[in-house]
């Protein structure tokens, strides 16, 4: 009876310990063998520019702020929440500290704040006309001028800025603190997504 069973069970193998395996990147290159992607994986990239802005030492990320609006607290606020999963989460984070700055603190960052800037071509009789609407104007209103031109086109901005600053001089003070306030925030906001983006200061 024996017999007769032990020809129908499988034939056993004696167990023969095995020998080391060649690491993965060892592995004889056999057809038909697909790589895990581990594998297939190079060298990581370089860091994004808001990798970088993530990373970078706490002076180092105010000071790139500052750039973008000048304001110690509004900077100081964003460099601190770091990180930022991506540029939109830094935009919208600008935008919340922008609303929450002081008339002291509107008027630091609007001290350090340039004129909207020109096309080189422009003539010298535009620039007087512009420089009588600066004047104009801070005589009104006590600070400078600003307008974010984000998206206006090279050739219409000296019309822009004219036309804006002589339709703002009409308005009440408080009404054009609430403006100038908005235009800073469009203008950091527009300086940080170049940072973010890798084109900024």
């Amino acid at each position: 009876m024996t017999s007769q069973l032990s020809q129908h069970l499988p034939t056993t193998h004696t167990s023969r310990p095995r020998g080391p395996t060649l690491p993965a990147h060892r592995l004889p290159d056999l057809p038909g063998r697909v790589a895990i992607p581990g594998q297939s994986r190079g060298a990581p990239g370089a860091p994004s520019p808001l990798e970088r802005f993530n990373d970078a030492p706490g002076p180092d990320a105010e000071r790139a702020l500052l750039s973008c609006l000048h304001s110690p607290r509004w900077a100081r606020l964003l460099a601190g929440h770091r990180p930022y999963p991506d540029p939109a989460s830094l935009l919208a984070a600008a935008d919340e500290a922008t609303y929450d700055l002081s008339p002291e603190e509107i008027a630091e960052a609007l001290a350090s704040e340039p004129l909207p800037v020109l096309p080189e071509d422009t003539y010298s009789a535009a620039h007087t006309a512009l420089n009588a609407a600066h004047a104009a104007y801070e005589a009104r209103f006590g600070h400078v001028f600003v307008l974010c031109l984000d998206g206006v086109p090279a050739n219409e901005t000296l019309d822009r800025v004219l036309d804006s600053i002589r339709s703002r001089l009409a308005n009440d003070p408080e009404d054009e603190h609430q403006i100038t306030k908005e235009q800073l925030r469009l203008l950091a906001r527009e300086r940080l997504g170049k940072l973010a983006g890798g084109t900024g200061p």
